[in-house]
């Protein structure tokens, strides 16, 4: 059991990876052993699990089928090893965290570093992306716990943490630098540059809330490079407050005329079966918030 246990965690991080090469530096394997392992499965089963191309790897329909039950049952082992860890004082455990980069960059070293000295041999496992990419983590058993903004997903257990406030970011010496807080119809006639977050955007949905449209002329997957575009005069943007915390570029920030807000939230999709890790890291977390 435990050496078919060992193949199903190089199968899945194999596919989480996208390659052998990647899962076998993660799992401490050489790149043939995780090779050899997927292919006794396969072997086992009677089924191709991958197509390994030039390009790489993919799943086939096989392997599709029947990712979701390796996955539970690489899950619920994690689990079962972190709850008898528990039973020893928490010497050891995983936590596996999803985030959008605000969080990322500027809640999660000092959360983490706290938490460290309670708990030096607690290990993480950090995912970073948009709100639709953590929602799915969610849900596919890749991360135990993620932040998100409110409303997500009605499955998702959720627990509120803080308000982040929306603001305007234009270059130095701009038009509208006089106002002390923008009106959204002011800024609907300069180019503007929009933050991709997934399925949902805030920023859009503030728009249309006042029946409004910006002129966007580009759009960006990270923060930094939206603030880059404004400092170069490429448009101008609205950003959450917390990711311009040490913002390291020469733009100004005002507030809008019509305040609007993100509720950060921390997520679980299980909440009655989540481990020892995990349920000190959140009672750490919601101590901690609050002096940020």
């Amino acid at each position: 059991m435990e050496t078919n246990l060992q193949k199903y965690f190089a199968f899945l991080k194999t596919v989480e990876c996208g390659s052998f090469s990647q899962a076998a530096e993660l799992l401490h394997y050489s790149q043939s052993g995780i090779s050899r392992m997927i292919g006794s499965l396969e072997k086992e089963w009677g089924v191709v699990l991958l197509e390994r191309g030039k390009r790489g790897i993919r799943l086939t329909s096989e392997g599709t089928r029947l990712l979701p039950y390796i996955r539970d049952v690489c899950l619920e082992q994690e689990k079962l090893t972190a709850e008898i860890d528990s039973l020893h004082g928490l010497q050891s455990g995983l936590l596996r965290i999803g985030a959008f980069a605000s969080v990322a960059t500027h809640w999660l070293p000092g959360i983490i570093k706290s938490f460290q000295k309670k708990y030096p041999n607690i290990s993480y496992e950090l995912l970073v992306g948009n709100y639709t990419d953590v929602e799915n983590w969610l849900q596919e058993g890749r991360v135990d716990c993620g932040f998100l903004r409110l409303p997500t997903r009605p499955e998702l257990k959720t627990i509120f943490l803080k308000r982040d406030e929306l603001v305007a970011i234009l270059p130095e010496g701009h038009r509208l630098a006089s106002y002390d807080r923008l009106p959204l119809k002011e800024i609907c006639q300069e180019p503007f540059v929009l933050v991709e977050q997934g399925e949902s955007s805030e920023i859009l949905e503030l728009f249309e809330r006042q029946h409004l449209m910006p002129q966007i002329h580009f759009r960006a997957w990270d923060d930094y490079s939206i603030m880059a575009m404004v400092e170069n005069e490429l448009g101008v943007s609205i950003l959450p407050q917390l990711i311009l915390e040490r913002c390291p570029y020469r733009i100004l920030v005002k507030g809008l005329d019509q305040p609007a807000y993100r509720d950060v939230a921390i997520a679980l999709r299980d909440q009655e079966h989540t481990t020892a890790a995990i349920r000190k890291f959140l009672e750490h977390l919601q101590l901690q918030i609050h002096r940020i």
